[in-house]
C-alpha cells in the first residue's frame, strides 16, 4: 500500500499514506476488539466502523498520533 518515497519529505514514513489507509490496515490487522485495547477511545469501542474514526481522529490531534504511533509500530 506504500508508495515510493516522495523527495519533498524523504524521513517521514508515513507520508503517502492517508489516515483512511491506517485505521483499515489496523483494524483489518487486529480488529475492532483488539485495536480497542490497544487505543482507548470511545470510536474504536461503541459501534466501531472507519467513517466514524475518521470523522473523531481528524479533530483529535492526540488520537490520531496514538494511531500513527500504532500504524508505525505494526507496519514500519
Amino acid at each position: 500500500m506504500r508508495g515510493p518515497v516522495s523527495q519533498e519529505q524523504p524521513n517521514n514514513p508515513l507520508h503517502g499514506i492517508t489516515l483512511e489507509n491506517m485505521v483499515t490496515q489496523l483494524q483489518e490487522h487486529y480488529g475492532w476488539p483488539a485495536l480497542a485495547e490497544r487505543i482507548h477511545i470511545r470510536c474504536f469501542e461503541k459501534n466501531p466502523s472507519v467513517k466514524s474514526s475518521l470523522k473523531f481522529l481528524r479533530r483529535t490531534p492526540w488520537a490520531r498520533a496514538k494511531v500513527e504511533q500504532l500504524f508505525l509500530k505494526t507496519f514500519c
